[in-house]
């Protein structure tokens, strides 16, 4: 009778010596975790002697009859191999790609029962633990540093024809002796989105409508359409806002899959004001609004442009004079440090405790009697304001990459046009009219002048 989907396997004795399909043997060491329907075993490839504490290898069990094991085995099998990872690596001079390595797996009996096993390399703890141990925020550095190595790990994933689909901080792991470094695990949701070259149709289908968490999932999930490298990138846009700013627009509504739909819908067609607003006071989400305007553009077969989007949040570390390699900064931050420095001057200063001597005499209202709510709207309107202005060299680029729309949202270079239609004139615009006007009233007195003159010399002539 085959085990239930929900159930794990019994704890294998430590000692146990497995063998690959490849006919090297793994020893198991104690049991350090549990995911999905599996456990997690420390392992190691010298099977003379017990398994340290500090070993550097993992081995995931579960029931041969389940499957979930299965499907993350194929995506290691055929794109996480070490000299892939290592190739790909040098080719694109990377120091660093977050990827475990697949080390090797087989079936192995136990009592009676038949298991399949996969030997990677071991991790440390996951970003959702010290996101909550954080108050749920990261700082303005970390969520940039985190999104650019993760574009380097899905452009590795999507050039080998997979899509992860389940981007999130409890599948972000740390590197287990390097703490600067970010592992993208858990392949279970993978899917192959273009075997052998062909790629998958854009089709909806009402039965797979949702899939994915949903806090983070894409709106073509919601529609039940495939996964896509499109659909990849919002759901990390979604992480790095949710990391940012601590909440998301729809997290209310997460038990109602259809609302949630309509908010992130709503989102992503009134970028780049629907971030400023969601995010708090003083944050700077610039670059995460640029970063999901241009996912918004892109067709649902369409090659991303991973270099753009990677600058636009290298563009944020640089004017930090941040390395994107250095190291990750998951300690507790004020709110003017968690969201960096570029609003700074917007945020409002901490009254100060000391009395005020009166003042009897009518004065202008000052900005520090507004009520919070009026000065956090104005800030938030000024920084809209001006993140549109930065957008619109990046959207005359997308304009010269392609002039169609996609499918199903909304042009982000339309919406910026329409905007600009209503900024107020420039200084060059206003000398160039100026110098225009007085051309003209020169050329016009330059008539009227020798024109009264003749008519003086006519009077005195007839005189």
């Amino acid at each position: 009778m085959p085990p239930k989907k929900s159930q794990l396997p019994p704890s294998f004795p430590e000692g146990l010596i497995v063998t690959d399909t490849e006919k090297k043997t793994w020893r198991l060491g104690k049991i350090i975790g549990q995911g999905g329907f599996g456990l997690i075993y420390l392992a190691s490839n010298n099977t003379s002697a017990p398994v340290a504490e500090d070993a550097d290898f993992v081995i995931k069990v579960e029931y041969y009859e389940n499957g979930s094991l299965f499907s993350e085995l194929k995506f290691y099998q055929r794109a996480a191999k070490h000299d892939c990872i290592k190739k790909w690596m040098k080719n694109k001079k990377l120091p660093f790609l977050g990827i475990p390595c697949y080390w090797g797996s087989g079936l192995a009996e136990f009592q009676g029962k038949r298991y399949r096993f996969m030997v990677m390399d071991r991790l440390g703890c996951d970003l959702q633990k010290l996101f909550e141990e954080n108050g749920k925020k990261f700082k303005w550095k970390t969520v940039l540093q985190l999104g650019v190595q993760m574009l380097d790990v899905l452009e590795y994933i999507h050039e080998n024809e997979y899509i992860h689909g389940d981007i999130k901080a409890a599948n972000l792991l740390l590197c287990y002796k390097d703490p600067s470094k970010v592992f993208l695990a858990d392949y279970g949701l993978s899917y192959r989105y273009s075997p052998n070259g062909t790629l998958k149709e854009y089709k909806e289908d009402p039965k797979t409508r949702h899939n994915g968490t949903m806090e983070y999932t894409s709106i073509d999930a919601h529609k039940g359409v495939a996964p896509s490298r499109r659909g990849d990138l919002e759901i990390l846009g979604y992480c790095l806002l949710h990391w940012m700013c601590g909440k998301l627009p729809w997290e209310k509504d997460l038990k109602k899959p259809l609302l949630v739909q309509e908010a992130k819908t709503e989102l992503m067609e009134n970028l780049p004001g629907s971030v400023i607003q969601c995010s708090s006071p003083g944050a700077n989400c610039g670059e995460i609004a640029r970063f999901l305007s241009c996912v918004k553009t892109l067709e649902y077969d369409e090659r991303p442009n991973y270099q753009m989007l990677e600058d636009i949040l290298l563009d944020g570390l640089r004017k930090a004079k941040t390395d994107y390699r250095g190291p990750l900064d998951f300690s507790t931050a004020s709110e003017l440090e968690a969201h960096g420095s570029k609003w700074s001057n917007s945020v409002t200063k901490p009254k100060s405790t000391k009395p005020k001597p009166r003042n009897l005499e009518p004065t202008e209202t000052s900005e520090s009697s507004e009520y919070p709510t009026q000065t956090h709207s104005r800030q938030r309107k000024a920084q809209s304001e001006s993140l549109e202005k930065e957008m619109v060299p990046l959207a005359s680029g997308l304009r010269r990459k392609k002039q169609h729309k996609p499918l199903h949202l909304q042009n982000s270079a339309d919406i910026i046009n329409q905007e600009e239609t209503c900024l107020p004139p420039s200084k060059e615009s206003i000398l160039i009219e100026w110098q225009a006007t007085t051309s003209r009233e020169v050329k016009m007195y330059g008539l009227i002048i020798p024109f009264l003159l003749a008519l003086i010399l006519l009077v005195v002539c007839f005189l």
